[in-house]
């Protein structure tokens, strides 16, 4: 791996960027297959009952809607499930959480739509391909960070990107759509900010987008704020956007006239107290390895109510939002500036809406401004390294499985610290990691001055 660089003064581009090879590409095609591996074992050894749950809702939706049914309604779903062979496992609480998560959808008709093509595959074959396709985008997304900036530093990108792939298991036993999403809207920013295969990008942004906007609805808001070429590329990005929806809301209204308001209710459903989108204490994912991460599930420690931690999470989380929108509009974009802001929205992204860990592959577009901050003098890039890493660690699955299993015997300590912040923070770290890391990057793309040699990318 190469490792030499030339030194440039604080502040501007290096003069030579390594470039990644073979030895890259194997080294995260190892680290991904280790998740892959685990999956497909763990599989076999459940016995046909249903694992890659967020998958199947998005995959019986789309046979719902192919056979002329309602993939909004919870019944039908349950019908098109069963009729095709499957089965859920046989523990009561178990079966509960499958059942909710599969039947009752709570995708846009878009994610429906777009999924058609695998659900004309057979489930076991749709959901192997759907496993390798995610796996090959997120090597796609891993591997163009480091000509984003990564490859300033070959070794931490190498160590950063690799433990984010091969911790990526939970994201492949669910299958949930994020790990397309969001590698989709990684590789669009590679081809808006190099430039190129533009046109690429566009569309590759705008099938996130239509997938899963609140993952990557703020990245695409930071190019229009940013103006100049990046706006083009963003109202570009919303028409093709537009007319997805367009066709996806003509497909699904004669099958589902009232899918808004069923839509609304599968999401109540699921976040009712105790439910698997509650965020308080007595969610069911309170204490396992899929934690919610966003600021409700920290705030919910004080107070287990939706009307308390729900606007307070939106307070402190869209204020960091609200003042990186305002910097974006006034500076003039450069490329340093830029992968600063990418590093900072992609992690505010986080915390005011609900997010769980899959939804953390976002943190690839910090390593970027993470190798930029590294190869600067002074303790930003101390900060920069180890926030990042301990925003990395803090929503990878073996450390928050290790928390779900210990969970009790944390809450025991957690009790007797003295104050409720420092026990909430025992319990629940992430957010507060996150919050940390984000405002971090957001500080440091404040106070970022363009090089009058930089490109303008605006």
């Amino acid at each position: 791996m190469p490792t030499t660089e030339h030194r440039t003064a604080k502040g501007t581009e290096p003069s030579r960027m390594p470039k990644a090879g073979w030895k890259e590409i194997a080294l995260l095609l190892v680290c991904v297959s280790i998740p892959c591996w685990i999956i497909c074992a763990s599989r076999r050894s459940a016995g046909g009952q249903i694992q890659t749950i967020d998958f199947g809702e998005i995959y019986y939706g789309a046979r719902c809607a192919l056979h002329r049914s309602d993939p909004y309604n919870p019944n039908l779903m349950l019908r098109e499930f069963q009729k095709d062979g499957g089965h859920f496992a046989p523990e009561a609480s178990d079966q509960g959480v499958d059942r909710i998560v599969v039947t009752g959808t709570v995708n846009l008709p878009t994610a429906l739509l777009l999924t058609i093509p695998f659900a004309l595959l057979p489930w076991w074959l749709a959901q192997n391909v759907w496993m390798i396709l995610t796996a090959g985008l997120l090597v796609v997304a891993a591997f163009l960070t480091w000509d984003l900036g990564a490859g300033a530093a070959p070794l931490l990108w190498a160590a950063l990107a690799g433990f984010m792939l091969a911790e990526s298991d939970l994201l492949f036993k669910v299958g949930n759509v994020a790990g397309i999403a969001i590698s989709l809207c990684v590789i669009a920013v590679w081809c808006f900010i190099k430039p190129r295969y533009v046109w690429a990008g566009v569309a590759l942004l705008a099938l996130s987008l239509v997938l899963k906007p609140h993952d990557t609805g703020l990245i695409w808001l930071y190019f229009l704020l940013a103006g100049g070429v990046l706006r083009k590329r963003a109202l570009q990005t919303l028409a093709i956007a537009c007319v997805l929806a367009l066709l996806a809301a003509l497909w699904i209204e004669p099958l589902s006239p009232h899918w808004p308001r069923e839509l609304r209710s599968n999401l109540a459903v699921a976040s009712v107290r105790g439910g698997t989108s509650d965020p308080g204490p007595s969610g069911i994912g309170a204490h396992s390895a899929g934690v919610i991460i966003d600021l409700q599930g920290a705030l919910s420690g004080f107070k287990d109510d939706a009307a308390f931690y729900n606007p307070l999470a939106y307070l402190i989380g869209g204020i960091p939002i609200l003042i990186f929108a305002f910097a974006t509009l006034r500076k003039r974009q450069s490329p340093q500036g830029t992968r600063l802001a990418l590093a900072a929205i992609s992690i505010l992204t986080l915390l005011p809406l609900y997010h769980r860990i899959n939804d953390a592959v976002l943190l690839l577009l910090a390593l970027p401004a993470c190798a930029q901050l590294w190869r600067e003098r002074g303790p930003k890039r101390w900060l920069a390294v180890g926030l990042t890493a301990a925003g990395i660690l803090a929503t990878a699955s073996t450390p928050l499985a290790f928390l779900a299993v210990n969970s009790e015997r944390i809450a025991a300590i957690a009790t007797k610290l003295p104050g409720k912040l420092p026990s909430i923070f025992a319990l629940r770290p992430t957010p507060f990691v996150l919050l940390a890391m984000g405002c971090f990057y957001l500080w440091v793309y404040l106070r970022s001055r363009p090089d009058s040699a930089a490109p303008d990318l605006a």
